[in-house]
């Protein structure tokens, strides 16, 4: 049995700056499940080309519209498109596309397997759609929505993303983003994190994990806010995630949903990476990241006291 119409090409205009480019589909077609009808179980043929249900769900994605307003100039129905989205998000499909071109992206640029992640969370408002079982209370935030808890890899792409309800509390929430990281990524062994991750998180995930879990302590007299080091990586993610304004808040009623938007802007930032030149290797270190102290011991100086045959020994301060 064939799918005579899953053959027909998909000839919409594209318009938008959401649609996937023809490079960008090449990538990202075989990484679709098959159609059903060339399952062995059987099944109807697709009506839809899938690029054009691949658009409509990243044009919501990035528009931030309602799944009712998508446009007709798709050529799909809305509740076609929203099938696709929330079968694809129950069948684990979103989650394998997305390990599988975040290690393509890693190869692209010639990076070294994952051993090093960052954690860091983000509270989000949510709106009148969320109901009170999937929404908390960030009392330090004062913010009533979700929470998303993201382990970021070093080069700055989401290697895991949970959400949850808004707590003040980071410490929770982050055993479960642990657990699901060293399920899917076991190769993973050491982590960062502000000091909101520590406490007993530290010795229970290096424990019952094996994952050595560091704390970033605030500079001394720190006011306000402040680049720290390795930090800046996961506050440019985040930043990547809001450029989706479907992301800005939360209106998904099942917190399953709000992974999967999560999941296909990281999905469509990492194939239009694919599509363009390996980025060069950083020559020089970044301005927060102290790599030239830290890899050199501080000198050392001799101060004589009064008293004879003395020595004090102490670390001269640098330049």
């Amino acid at each position: 049995m064939t799918c005579t119409d899953t053959e027909r090409p998909a000839d919409r205009p594209r318009h938008y700056p959401s649609d996937t480019t023809d490079a960008e589909w090449a990538i990202l077609e075989p990484l679709l499940p098959p159609p059903a009808c060339i399952q062995p179980w059987g099944g109807r043929p697709e009506k839809q080309p899938r690029r054009n249900i691949v658009d409509a769900i990243r044009y919501v994605n990035d528009n931030g519209c309602k799944w009712r307003s998508v446009p007709v100039d798709f050529g799909v129905p809305w509740r076609t498109v929203f099938g696709f989205f929330q079968r694809w998000r129950d069948s684990g499909v979103l989650a394998r596309i997305h390990a599988e071109l975040h290690q393509r992206v890693r190869l692209h640029d010639g990076i070294n397997p994952r051993v090093a992640v960052i954690l860091d969370s983000q509270s989000v408002k949510g709106a009148e759609t969320v109901g009170a079982d999937t929404r908390g209370f960030d009392a330090g935030k004062k913010i009533n929505g979700c929470k998303r808890h993201l382990a970021v890899a070093m080069r700055g792409l989401p290697l895991k993303v949970m959400v949850a309800p808004a707590t003040n509390r980071d410490d929770h929430p982050a055993r479960d983003l642990l657990f699901r990281l060293r399920l899917a990524h076991p190769e993973v062994s050491v982590t960062w994190a502000d000091s909101a991750y520590g406490g007993e998180l530290v010795p229970w995930a290096r424990s019952f994990l094996g994952i050595t879990l560091h704390t970033v302590p605030r500079r001394k007299g720190q006011d306000g806010f402040a680049v720290l080091a390795k930090w800046w990586r996961v506050e440019r993610a985040i930043s990547w995630i809001l450029r989706a304004r479907r992301n800005v808040r939360d209106y998904e009623r099942l917190i399953s949903h709000s992974e999967a938007h999560l999941a296909w802007t990281m999905i469509t930032l990492m194939v239009r990476r694919l599509t363009r030149p390996p980025r060069p290797p950083r020559t020089t270190s970044h301005p927060v990241e102290r790599t030239d102290r830290a890899a050199k011991p501080p000198p050392i100086r001799i101060r004589m006291s009064p008293q004879p045959h003395t020595i004090r020994v102490a670390p001269t301060a640098l330049a």
